[in-house]
């Protein structure tokens, strides 16, 4: 395979600069099979769809103004899942490869460094690595549809661009907003608790649609409901911050894009607990206003302008990596993330071709901590189930058992899986 290089996305580019071993940006996406997986045969299907995605099978490499990826010439070597999920991947691994594919007895996982791609590109990946493998192993003829490329074709150059850079607006948006209030806990070093909810689908949707909400509004009400009450709890009304949940939007639907990188930008719809008290009913039509008059196209664009002009800038494009380095680290820790309490990252109902439907039963996505708060919540449904998933890296799981519980008190059934002893005993 022909060696070649391309740029970070303007979202990508963040990534390398602010990572450090507490914080790795890594995320993760997973199929639970109705058999185990043969680690030769997915070992096989890395190897056949590795010229469909360029982008991906990709190492990190350092340049002397800008951070760049290198293709690599054969996959990474599929390993058996090791460790907790998220394991940290740092600057000795992602000069070799920027994503792990994994497996453990019926579940494939694919991790990848957040300057590959987002949830959605990840999840196209993984469908096509799963379709190649199933293929392979029970001769399946399974059609490039729902989320499956053909992995047999070249990839479209569409699939490549730097969506940023195509759709940004002739004006920036600014946008200022107040901080938000700040959940913490006690650190637990070198390990993250994954907790996962299992719910009906249906059920999920009914819960919603009584509210004259999404499930994505539903859920991040609930959250806000939950996360204003633990403020409550611990701080006097007049010491109180805007609780806001921080929502990644899919910019591909607005713009139709067919880009393979990167494409996300992030909207922090909230209230403030100091003006009064309010319903989940009240909190599902806040929210869903505020997400219904900043996700149109041409404020969105204005928010990609914000955060391409520096990247333009050209005394900042002459500046060596070092500075640029320090000068991303600076302006993330005053701004990154800040307004927002906690992620609420839905992929939405996910479909699979006909062929392949029947061996898959779930699929999950994962997103890690964020670099300043210690939790997060990411999710992905498919068929009747949704898979919530919460992950922290504090011991307190006051917040996931909390959430959990709102949504049984709302009538909803939840199964619960999880790497804490304790939530997974109480679970049983």
């Amino acid at each position: 395979m022909e060696q070649h290089w391309m740029r970070l996305d303007n979202a990508a580019l963040i990534f390398p600069a602010i990572r450090s071993r507490r914080w790795s940006n890594v995320f993760r996406v997973s199929a639970l099979l109705r058999e185990d997986v043969d680690p030769a045969v997915l070992q096989q299907a890395a190897e056949q769809i590795i010229p469909r995605f360029p982008s991906f099978f990709v190492r990190l490499r350092r340049g002397l103004f800008w951070h760049y990826l290198e293709s690599i010439p054969q996959p990474p070597r599929v390993r058996e899942d090791w460790a907790y999920p998220l394991a940290y991947m740092g600057k000795r691994e992602t000069p070799r490869c920027c994503l792990r594919i994994l497996y453990y007895k019926n579940r494939i996982a694919v991790e990848f460094f957040h300057s590959l791609t987002d949830g959605t590109g990840g999840m196209i990946f993984l469908k096509t690595l799963t379709a190649c493998y199933l293929s392979l192993r029970y001769g399946l003829t399974i059609p490039a549809e729902h989320g499956v490329l053909d992995w047999t074709k070249p990839p479209a150059p569409e699939e490549l661009e730097d969506s940023f850079l195509r759709h940004k607006g002739p004006r920036v948006l600014n946008d200022r907003e107040q901080d938000a209030y700040r959940l913490t806990g006690t650190p637990e070093p070198g390990f993250l608790y994954l907790t996962t909810g299992l719910l009906s689908s249906r059920a999920l949707l009914e819960a919603a649609h009584s509210r004259n909400a999404t499930v994505t509004v539903f859920l991040a009400a609930v959250m806000a409901q939950v996360i204003l009450e633990l403020q409550s709890a611990r701080k006097p009304a007049r010491k109180q911050k805007p609780v806001k949940i921080t929502i990644p939007v899919n910019l591909r639907r607005l713009y139709g894009s067919r880009t393979l990188r990167n494409f996300v930008l992030t909207l922090n719809p909230g209230v403030d607990p100091r003006l009064g008290e309010y319903t989940l009913g009240e909190l599902c039509q806040q929210i869903a206003a505020q997400l219904k008059a900043e996700a149109t196209p041409q404020k969105m664009a204005g928010r990609i302008a914000a955060n391409v002009e520096p990247q333009e800038n050209p005394i900042l494009k002459l500046a060596p990596l070092g500075v640029k380095t320090l000068a991303m680290r600076l302006v993330y820790s005053r701004r990154g993330e800040s307004k927002g309490c906690i992620n609420v990252s839905n992929l939405g109902q996910q479909r699979l071709p006909a062929p392949m439907a029947d061996y898959v039963q779930r699929l999950s996505f994962v997103v890690g901590p964020q670099r300043s708060y210690p939790n997060n919540c990411s999710v992905a449904s498919f068929g009747d189930t949704v898979c919530i998933s919460m992950i922290r890296r504090i011991r307190e799981s006051e917040l996931e058992q909390r959430f959990f519980s709102r949504l049984v008190e709302l009538g909803l059934k939840v199964e619960i899986e999880s790497n804490d002893p304790a939530i997974a005993k109480k679970a049983e």
